[in-house]
This record gives C-alpha cells, structure tokens and sequence, in this order.
C-alpha cells in the first residue's frame, strides 16, 4: 500500500530536444498495470508537452506552466501537486517529473530532498542526452557539463543517428563528464525497459470485456516480435539468502558496483542487534537508499534482490554477494549499520518552540 511504502518520485532531465516526452509516452505506453502520476514543467505559455501525454495517464497528471519548476522560491507549488498525485485515492505507484529544457536539475532534486510528505521519497534524476546534438549542446549550453555530474542515470538518446564510432566517443566524453560509475543507456526513440526505474504490475483494470493490456496491444498490430525491445538488451540477476548480510561487505560491493547495473531492488536482512527490521533497498543507477520496515507476521528472515543491467558478469555478481554474507550478525557491533543508516532519510527535527511568542 502507497500509505506504507513512498511513492518514488523520478526527475526526467535534459534540454530541449532530448527525447524526454518520447522516453516518457515510452514508459506510459509500456507500464504494465503499473500507475504512473505525471508532473510536466513546461517552459512557455503553451504547454505542448502537456497535451502530448495528457490522453494517457488521464487525471493523474498536473502541468507547471509558464516557466521552469527549478525557478520556484520554495517549492511549494511542486509540493502542492505532489501532495495531489500522492493521495490513496489515485494509487499511484511511481510520479515522474518531466523537467523543462532549461531546468536545473540539482535545484529540483533539492526541492524534492527537502519535500515533508512522508508518503513520497525521492527515485532518482535521469538526465537524457541527445547523441546526434550532444557536441552543439555542450557548446551553447556549457552547464551541461554540471548536469551530467549530478545525474544517477544517463539515457543516451537517438544513438540511431549517429554511428558506431560517433556513439562510443559520445559515451567516452560522458562517462568523463559523469561521477565515477554512473550507468549509460543508449536508446533510440527514447527506447528504455520501464524496469530500470519502476517495477511494472499486472494488469488487473478491464475497460468492458478488454484489458487495457488487450486495447494497447490492439493499438500496437505485430508487436509480438520482441527482437528489438528494449528488454531484450537488458539481464536480470536474481541474488536470494537466509543467512544475514554483513552491512560493511554489502556497502562495499553497492560503491564499487559496474556501470552496467543500472538497478537494484529487494529487501536485505542484516540481523544486526538494534537494527533487525527489513530494509528495502531501491537503487537507479548511481542513486542509492534504504529504507527500514517492520517484516510480515510470520515472514521468513531473508534477503531478497533483484539486479539489472546490460553488459553485466551474472556469476561475478553473485559471487560477490554470496561473499557478502554474515554467520553471526548477533556479533555484529550497531556502528557496523552506520555506511547502511547513510543512505536512510532522516526525518526532520521538529522546530523549536518559542517559550516567549510575541504579541498579535
């Protein structure tokens, strides 16, 4: 339930022309059963990308016209829709921003760090990056440069116009550009498996006697071939334990994890004294954080992930993690937890009371 777990908020960044509303309608359309709320900043009065995704997610989506997002003094128009899309009444499972051209990205991730709703976290800032423009925008844009360095995944968009020798000096001059270890994704047509931000759920809602998986699919004739889906280029790992995981060998492993895992997800069990809730982890690229809960009645004390990434050594993963295990976490010393209690939001202290309030 959304009143358990937050909502995952993701930033979707890039200057104009990137692809961003094309990898967005992307997700739209290939998001299973899953509900995705929208937040589109347009810059202008006419907010084209607005209209352009409006007909698919319906009265899940709010616009921000007339300027960037990034601009706002405070945030509170953002936390206002926010705090729309995340009531139970829409059951929203995952909120993407679409940023203005011109955003700031790390102004928008500030706002979002800085957001008291409890019901939604932060999942993560993807920049995309058009690869037949990327040398014009560096030169006209040079703070492109700083927004690649904050970004937790890079989407490579429209690889298919340029070629193969364009496309891996583009992603040389990126991954130099980019903190150490941040995934790239080359896409086409803002191609990119919804998996790798959000899990998709069955389908389960029925418009008369057809699913809505039924319509989708009648819209799409011949997309039974899944040769060239983006899926297809993608593997999935999955790492399962009943003995605890030790918190300083698994930090370890998730700060030097390859750019080609662009996401984790599951929950661990560390068995640590002090700290023996289940911790859910969520990862987008370079973007890490836990979250402690308390387990189900009855439910069996293990670790559960789920890896994926392109280009990845599966053994080699699970080798690694197999390594990460704890005979005795009761040993375990509570500091241990502290690289782990780094990546958990601390919720804010309350304001101090005034023992003197001034007069009205």
């Amino acid at each position: 339930m959304n009143s358990v777990q937050p909502i995952p908020v993701v930033v979707l960044a890039g200057f104009l022309g990137s692809g961003k509303t094309t990898l967005l309608n992307h997700l739209l359309g290939n998001r299973g059963g899953t509900r995705i709320g929208v937040v589109v900043n347009d810059f202008g009065s006419i907010e084209i990308d607005a209209m352009s995704v409006a007909g698919q997610v319906g009265d899940s989506m709010v616009s921000l016209g007339g300027g960037c997002l990034c601009c706002a003094v405070d945030g509170s128009e953002l936390d206002a829709y926010l705090d729309k899309l995340a009531a139970p009444v829409h059951r929203i499972d995952v909120i993407v921003i679409e940023a203005s051209g011109l955003a700031e990205p790390q102004e928008m991730v500030r706002m979002l760090m800085a957001n008291e709703n409890p019901a939604i976290r932060y999942g993560g800032l993807v920049q995309v990056v058009d690869a037949a423009e990327f040398d014009r925008t560096r030169a006209a844009h040079p703070e492109t440069d700083r927004h690649l360095a904050v970004a937790d995944l890079v989407v490579l968009n429209k690889t298919d116009r340029v070629d193969s020798a364009e496309r891996a000096r583009i992603k040389a001059e990126i991954a130099a550009l980019c903190a150490p270890g941040t995934p790239l994704v080359g896409a086409d047509h803002g191609r990119i498996d919804p998996e790798l931000l959000f899990d998709r759920r069955p389908w389960t809602e029925t418009r008369g006697q057809l699913s809505f998986e039924d319509l989708l699919a009648e819209a799409r004739p011949g997309d039974d071939d899944h040769a060239g889906h983006a899926h297809t280029r993608y593997e999935s790992v999955e790492f399962t334990s009943d003995q605890a995981l030790s918190p300083r060998r698994l930090i370890d492993f998730l700060d030097r994890r390859p750019a080609g895992l662009y996401r984790i997800k599951g929950f661990v069990w560390f068995g640590v004294p002090g700290h023996e809730e289940r911790y859910e982890v969520h990862a987008v690229g370079r973007f890490l954080r836990f979250g402690p809960g308390p387990w189900g009645r009855g439910e069996r004390r293990r670790t559960q992930l789920v890896l994926i990434g392109s280009g990845i050594d599966a053994p080699a993963l699970l080798r690694e993690l197999a390594d990460c295990r704890e005979p005795a976490p009761q040993d375990a010393r509570p500091e241990s937890m502290w690289a782990v209690l780094r990546y958990v939001p601390q919720p804010e202290p309350p304001a101090p009371c005034d023992p003197f309030p001034q007069e009205p």
